[in-house]
């Protein structure tokens, strides 16, 4: 069995006449936690679809956007990762009356995410940062050796933030992590991929850069933005899922 999980090689991605990615080579072998960093609009959400096209039955994706059913409960929010382990029947009850081993499990998971009084609340009543734990706990619960996480952390605090994606990690085999936080890149992965107007600016081991050398990469990303101002439309654009 091959240790590569995914791979590109000169990738080229466009939006309309917008091209999102530009030469993209890469391999991610199997066991490896990476995170992207890169300004809004560099590209990071498409590159995490693109990969998750290559391994969508081993993938548990957590979208930016979270893909939430507002109208269904946290409790079955999470249960639709599992649906693929389940009949159709089964699915249908399951919404009327939780199946035991599910709710054991489900319920399991919110409690470490801080989510067990929220179990059967709908998610349009929670917490932006409450919402995002929920779309955790969906990807938790897809039981996959992959996980792909777009931002699956920003909008919790950095305490929390740290402990939450530290458990994701250690739930899963393989990760590949957009983040904008620097920190919780260097703290909690091993390889560090930059991604800049499309292209990557730098891929190394996350020992091999400094918080001090990202924070500047990003002030030279802010500089050139702020001269080139994106065209209208086109300003952080990214794919989105439901």
């Amino acid at each position: 069995m091959s240790d590569i999980v995914f791979e590109l090689s000169g990738f080229t991605f466009h939006h309309g006449e917008l091209k999102v990615l530009d030469d993209i080579s890469l391999c991610v072998q199997r066991g490896e936690k990476v995170a992207l960093l890169g300004a809004s609009g560099a590209g990071k959400s498409t590159l995490l679809m693109q990969l998750y096209q290559q391994q969508p039955q081993q993938c548990a994706l957590q979208p930016q956007s979270g893909a939430l059913v507002d109208l269904l409960s946290v409790y079955h929010n999470i249960f639709m990762g599992g649906l693929e382990r389940v009949g159709n029947l089964a699915a249908l009850w399951n919404l009327v009356r939780p199946l035991p081993a599910a709710k054991a499990d489900i319920r399991a998971i919110a409690r470490q995410l801080g989510l067990e009084d929220k179990l059967w609340q709908s998610v349009d009543r929670l917490s932006g940062g409450q919402r995002q734990r929920v779309a955790l706990g969906r990807a938790l619960y897809r039981r996959q050796p992959v996980f792909l996480g777009d931002e699956p952390v920003s909008a919790v605090d950095p305490l929390q933030a740290s402990a939450l994606l530290a458990h994701a990690l250690a739930q899963h085999e393989t990760a590949v992590v957009s983040l904008h936080n620097r920190h919780l890149a260097l703290e909690h992965f091993d390889r560090v991929i930059l991604l800049r107007a499309g292209k990557i600016e730098r891929d190394c081991a996350a020992a091999e850069i400094s918080s001090e050398q990202l924070d500047a990469l990003y002030r030279q990303d802010e500089s050139v933005r702020e001269a080139n101002p994106p065209q209208t439309g086109t300003d952080g654009w990214v794919i989105r899922t439901s």
